[in-house]
Protein backbone atom coordinates (compact mmCIF):
# COMPACT_ATOMS: atom_id res chain seq x y z
CA UNK A 1 0.00 0.00 0.00
CA UNK A 2 1.38 3.73 -1.31
CA UNK A 3 0.09 5.90 1.36
CA UNK A 4 0.94 9.89 1.90
CA UNK A 5 0.38 12.19 4.98
CA UNK A 6 -2.53 14.52 3.81
CA UNK A 7 -0.35 17.37 4.00
CA UNK A 8 2.35 15.71 2.10
CA UNK A 9 -0.75 15.22 -0.54
CA UNK A 10 -0.98 17.00 -4.36
CA UNK A 11 2.35 17.37 -4.39
CA UNK A 12 3.28 14.74 -6.42
CA UNK A 13 4.90 12.57 -3.83
CA UNK A 14 3.13 9.41 -5.12
CA UNK A 15 4.16 9.87 -7.96
CA UNK A 16 8.54 9.80 -7.32
CA UNK A 17 7.52 7.14 -4.77
CA UNK A 18 5.74 4.54 -7.50
CA UNK A 19 8.70 6.14 -10.23
CA UNK A 20 11.65 4.88 -7.46
CA UNK A 21 9.48 1.83 -7.24
CA UNK A 22 9.66 1.07 -10.84
CA UNK A 23 13.46 2.26 -10.80
CA UNK A 24 13.71 -0.65 -8.03
CA UNK A 25 12.11 -3.76 -9.96
CA UNK A 26 13.55 -2.89 -13.38
CA UNK A 27 16.96 -3.17 -11.59
CA UNK A 28 15.74 -6.69 -10.51
CA UNK A 29 14.11 -7.82 -13.93
CA UNK A 30 10.50 -6.93 -13.26
CA UNK A 31 8.87 -5.51 -15.81
CA UNK A 32 5.39 -5.59 -14.81
CA UNK A 33 3.38 -4.18 -11.82
CA UNK A 34 -0.36 -4.76 -10.69
CA UNK A 35 -2.28 -3.47 -7.96
CA UNK A 36 -6.13 -2.67 -7.32
CA UNK A 37 -7.49 0.44 -7.12
CA UNK A 38 -11.07 1.95 -6.23
CA UNK A 39 -11.83 3.44 -9.72
CA UNK A 40 -14.25 5.62 -8.03
CA UNK A 41 -11.59 7.12 -5.94
CA UNK A 42 -10.73 10.24 -8.58
CA UNK A 43 -7.26 10.97 -7.60
CA UNK A 44 -5.57 8.07 -6.89
CA UNK A 45 -7.34 6.17 -10.60
CA UNK A 46 -5.84 9.37 -12.22
CA UNK A 47 -2.42 8.90 -11.37
CA UNK A 48 -2.38 5.65 -12.04
CA UNK A 49 -3.65 5.88 -15.39
CA UNK A 50 -2.42 9.65 -16.05
CA UNK A 51 0.92 9.77 -14.07
CA UNK A 52 2.03 6.56 -13.93
CA UNK A 53 0.78 4.90 -17.92
CA UNK A 54 -0.84 2.20 -16.19
CA UNK A 55 -3.73 0.36 -17.77
CA UNK A 56 -6.58 -1.73 -16.82
CA UNK A 57 -8.44 -4.51 -18.02
CA UNK A 58 -10.15 -6.53 -15.46
CA UNK A 59 -12.74 -5.55 -13.02
CA UNK A 60 -13.47 -7.47 -9.98
CA UNK A 61 -16.75 -6.87 -8.38
CA UNK A 62 -16.29 -6.22 -4.26
CA UNK A 63 -12.99 -8.30 -4.62
CA UNK A 64 -11.98 -7.78 -0.61
CA UNK A 65 -15.64 -7.67 0.34
CA UNK A 66 -17.56 -5.41 2.60
CA UNK A 67 -15.24 -3.84 5.13
CA UNK A 68 -15.25 -1.29 8.16
CA UNK A 69 -12.79 1.43 6.77
CA UNK A 70 -13.96 4.73 6.71
CA UNK A 71 -12.55 4.86 3.21
CA UNK A 72 -14.44 2.05 1.71
CA UNK A 73 -18.02 4.19 3.51
CA UNK A 74 -19.33 0.85 3.88
CA UNK A 75 -19.71 -0.61 -0.29
CA UNK A 76 -18.63 -3.08 -1.60
CA UNK A 77 -14.72 -3.35 -2.68
CA UNK A 78 -15.30 -3.09 -6.34
CA UNK A 79 -11.46 -2.92 -8.02
CA UNK A 80 -9.66 -2.62 -11.15
CA UNK A 81 -6.44 -3.88 -12.01
CA UNK A 82 -3.71 -1.90 -12.71
CA UNK A 83 -0.85 -3.50 -15.52
CA UNK A 84 1.90 -1.21 -14.97
CA UNK A 85 4.38 -2.78 -18.20
CA UNK A 86 7.47 -0.78 -16.91
CA UNK A 87 9.31 -0.72 -20.27
CA UNK A 88 6.61 -0.29 -22.82
CA UNK A 89 6.62 2.36 -25.09
CA UNK A 90 3.32 3.75 -23.35
CA UNK A 91 5.35 4.35 -20.17
CA UNK A 92 8.21 5.21 -21.17
CA UNK A 93 6.86 7.69 -23.41
CA UNK A 94 4.85 9.20 -20.85
CA UNK A 95 7.92 9.34 -18.65
CA UNK A 96 9.49 11.08 -21.82
CA UNK A 97 7.20 13.65 -23.05
CA UNK A 98 5.27 14.13 -19.27
CA UNK A 99 1.42 13.14 -20.94
CA UNK A 100 -0.03 10.17 -21.89
CA UNK A 101 -0.66 9.68 -26.17
CA UNK A 102 -4.34 10.44 -27.16
CA UNK A 103 -6.64 8.19 -26.95
CA UNK A 104 -9.88 7.68 -29.37
CA UNK A 105 -12.04 6.09 -26.71
CA UNK A 106 -14.67 3.51 -27.57
CA UNK A 107 -16.56 3.98 -24.57
CA UNK A 108 -16.60 6.35 -21.31
CA UNK A 109 -17.10 5.85 -18.03
CA UNK A 110 -18.09 8.95 -15.86
CA UNK A 111 -17.69 8.79 -12.13
CA UNK A 112 -19.26 12.19 -10.82
CA UNK A 113 -17.04 14.36 -8.07
CA UNK A 114 -19.40 13.77 -5.94
CA UNK A 115 -18.44 10.22 -5.23
CA UNK A 116 -17.31 11.33 -1.60
CA UNK A 117 -20.29 12.93 -0.42
CA UNK A 118 -22.53 9.48 -1.47
CA UNK A 119 -19.93 7.26 0.21
CA UNK A 120 -20.34 9.40 3.42
CA UNK A 121 -24.24 8.90 3.11
CA UNK A 122 -26.50 6.73 4.63
CA UNK A 123 -27.66 4.28 1.84
CA UNK A 124 -24.32 4.89 -1.11
CA UNK A 125 -24.44 1.78 -2.32
CA UNK A 126 -28.00 2.21 -4.21
CA UNK A 127 -26.73 5.95 -5.49
CA UNK A 128 -23.22 3.84 -6.75
CA UNK A 129 -25.02 1.13 -8.66
CA UNK A 130 -24.94 2.81 -11.75
CA UNK A 131 -21.58 3.13 -11.82
CA UNK A 132 -20.78 -0.71 -10.95
CA UNK A 133 -23.06 -1.59 -13.20
CA UNK A 134 -21.29 0.45 -16.69
CA UNK A 135 -17.98 -0.46 -15.49
CA UNK A 136 -19.14 -4.44 -15.31
CA UNK A 137 -20.79 -4.19 -18.32
CA UNK A 138 -17.29 -3.40 -19.97
CA UNK A 139 -15.26 -5.55 -18.20
CA UNK A 140 -16.97 -8.55 -16.65
CA UNK A 141 -17.99 -12.35 -18.08
CA UNK A 142 -20.16 -13.60 -19.70
CA UNK A 143 -18.59 -11.43 -22.55
CA UNK A 144 -16.66 -8.51 -21.75
CA UNK A 145 -16.00 -6.15 -24.56
CA UNK A 146 -12.22 -6.17 -24.80
CA UNK A 147 -12.26 -2.68 -23.55
CA UNK A 148 -9.01 -1.53 -21.42
CA UNK A 149 -8.78 1.80 -19.40
CA UNK A 150 -6.19 3.86 -21.41
CA UNK A 151 -6.93 7.33 -20.31
CA UNK A 152 -8.60 9.27 -17.17
CA UNK A 153 -10.10 12.87 -17.78
CA UNK A 154 -11.00 15.35 -15.40
CA UNK A 155 -13.16 18.12 -16.56
CA UNK A 156 -13.05 21.70 -14.63
CA UNK A 157 -16.62 20.56 -12.42
CA UNK A 158 -14.20 18.01 -10.70
CA UNK A 159 -15.91 14.86 -12.38
CA UNK A 160 -14.08 12.52 -14.04
CA UNK A 161 -14.11 9.72 -17.07
CA UNK A 162 -12.15 6.74 -17.60
CA UNK A 163 -11.52 5.79 -21.75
Amino acid sequence: MLAVRKDHRNGGLGRRLKLMQREDALARGIELIEWTFDPLEIKNAYLNVEKLGAIARRYNINQYGITSSPLQGGLPSDRLIAEWWLKSKRVENLLAAGRNPTVVSEASIEVPAAIYDWKAAPEPAATLSKCRNVIASSFCAPSPTGLAVLGYERDPKATASSS
